[in-house]
């Protein structure tokens, strides 16, 4: 058989040779290098973001505890007395509480006191709230002496004596305020509003 023939059939050559292959692939071409460069500094890196997020997250702490002392001064919770009026008088109203905090508390003394109504005190029972109001007379005029005092003795009902006495009973109340109320009890008659 010669060895340059005549081209064969696709289907002689399929007959003749079954295990043939496709060809190969053309090889990889050889590595580039990559040029040496500086490292890059990134300008504003993660540790200056880091160090930002920390930053605003305490501020946002400190604006927020700022904002609950307020609230809280303002509101008064602490002193239990009225509320105060207004963004300036939550103001007055935290200075005023935070001075009767610094001052001595009030000494109380009991004191007693004739009131002029004996059926007026009748009404009355330990721990009931009463303001003293001093009477110079007829056609006088009338001062408050007392304001909220706390009642603690009233007259039992088989010691009420003579009516036109009027009736003892004894009040708590500030050492000052139990001076003028002693003073006046000697000129003026005393009668009582229930708080």
């Amino acid at each position: 058989m010669p060895p340059y023939g005549p081209p064969s059939t696709p289907s002689q050559s399929a007959a003749v040779s079954p295990s043939t292959s496709p060809p190969l692939p053309a090889p990889a071409p050889p590595p580039c290098g990559v040029p040496p460069f500086p490292p890059l500094r990134v300008r504003g890196g993660s540790g200056h973001r880091l160090r930002r997020a920390v930053w605003r997250q305490r501020r946002a702490m400190a604006a927020g505890l700022a904002l609950t002392a307020a609230a809280l001064a303002a509101s008064g919770l602490g002193g239990g007395e009225g509320k105060a009026g207004g963004a300036g008088g939550g103001a007055a109203h935290a200075t005023g509480t935070a001075h009767r905090r610094a001052s001595p508390p009030v000494r109380l003394v009991s004191a007693p006191v004739r009131i002029a109504d004996a059926e007026t005190v009748r009404l009355l029972r330990p721990g009931d709230r009463v303001d003293v109001i001093a009477s110079e007379g007829a056609g006088a005029g009338s001062r408050v002496l007392a304001e909220g005092a706390r009642v603690t003795r009233v007259p039992s009902a088989s010691a009420e004596g003579s009516a036109e006495n009027g009736a003892l009973i004894v009040l708590s109340v500030p050492r000052a305020t139990a001076t003028a109320l002693a003073g006046a009890g000697i000129s003026a008659g005393f009668a009582v509003i229930l708080c």
